[in-house]
């Protein structure tokens, strides 16, 4: 069986939170750099690295935040 903990998965909500954000945030500054770069580039590439992004960003806050909120579980 699974063991979930009520401040565990608050604590991944508040992480997802967080990686939209952030997200938000960092996006912009990709696209303006990758484009100054490479002006030629498809939105193709530019869409899969954008996807790339919000993934590892939404995994990477969620578990910090449900394993944050697994440690003031009592």
């Amino acid at each position: 069986m699974i063991d979930l903990s009520l401040a565990g998965l608050t604590g991944a909500i508040a992480g997802t939170v967080v990686a939209a954000v952030i997200y938000h945030l960092f996006v912009g500054l990709l696209e303006r750099s990758i484009r100054a770069h490479q002006p030629a580039e498809s939105d193709v590439s530019l869409s899969v690295v954008r996807r790339i992004v919000l993934a590892i960003d939404v995994l990477a806050f969620a578990a910090l935040g449900y394993w944050i909120g697994r440690m003031f579980d009592g």
